[in-house]
């Protein structure tokens, strides 16, 4: 059976989310979704109170997104929040203390704290080197920052996932990442993608509420676009 996972999802713990976690978490299920981060700014409350939310076939990871002194960072699988302002290596070793996975999110979207957009492109290679993952399609980028999160992610052989980036209910699992095995832990996942063993959903709506779950994996098998991770 795959695994829906969509990494990088706000609720109202955010300052620029107004979506309250019983409404995220009943979302991501009613869409299909198996895996949800709740990867707010600077805390981890309203992951863990969308925890304790979640019905039992969703499984709710507990991140943070974290403003780094070298642009944004993710922590999957998360205790304790990171507290923001560290560089971008202590921030990881951080991370890494509590078991958990480094993401790299939208590094060229010009609008945020990117991390692609404090440096050049070559200059990112220390960076990389922290991450488990690129977001290589995230949904609320504008302009060519995805393209060129892709072709970095396939330049460096990094694995790249697509992601929502949900700050309302209505954005929840608009791109999410198909991985064809169960994840059950931190191990699972970054076995995953270090086996690159990852299929990225990509596009506009791509699940609709209410969709049944089988035919939910029919359409993502068949009846869109799906790009094997490092591919793009």
């Amino acid at each position: 059976m795959p695994s829906f996972l969509d990494l990088h999802c706000h609720t109202a713990a955010s300052f620029d989310s107004l979506s309250r976690p019983e409404a995220v978490v009943r979302a991501a299920a009613a869409r299909g979704l198996t895996h949800l981060a709740i990867t707010d700014h600077e805390r981890i409350d309203g992951a863990l109170a969308a925890r304790e939310l979640a019905p039992p076939e969703l499984t709710v990871i507990v991140g943070e997104e974290i403003r780094t002194a070298d642009g944004d960072m993710i922590g999957l699988y998360l205790r304790d929040a990171v507290p923001p302002g560290l560089p971008a290596a202590e921030t990881a070793r951080r991370i890494r203390e509590q078991g958990g996975l480094v993401g790299l999110p939208h590094p060229f979207d010009r609008f945020r704290f990117s991390s692609g957009a404090q440096r050049a492109a070559d200059d990112l290679a220390e960076l990389l080197e922290l991450a488990d993952y690129v977001e290589a399609h995230n949904a609320r980028v504008i302009g060519n920052g995805n393209i060129r999160a892709a072709e970095l992610a396939a330049a460096r052989r990094l694995a790249s996932v697509a992601v929502s980036d949900a700050h309302t209910v209505l954005e929840v699992g608009v791109a999410y990442t198909i991985v064809d095995a169960p994840i059950e832990s931190p191990a699972d996942l970054r076995a995953a993608l270090a086996d690159r063993r990852l299929i990225t959903g990509r596009g506009s709506y791509l699940v609709r509420a209410g969709m049944p779950f089988a035919k939910l994996i029919q359409r993502a098998r068949g009846n869109r676009r799906l790009v094997a991770a490092g591919e793009q």
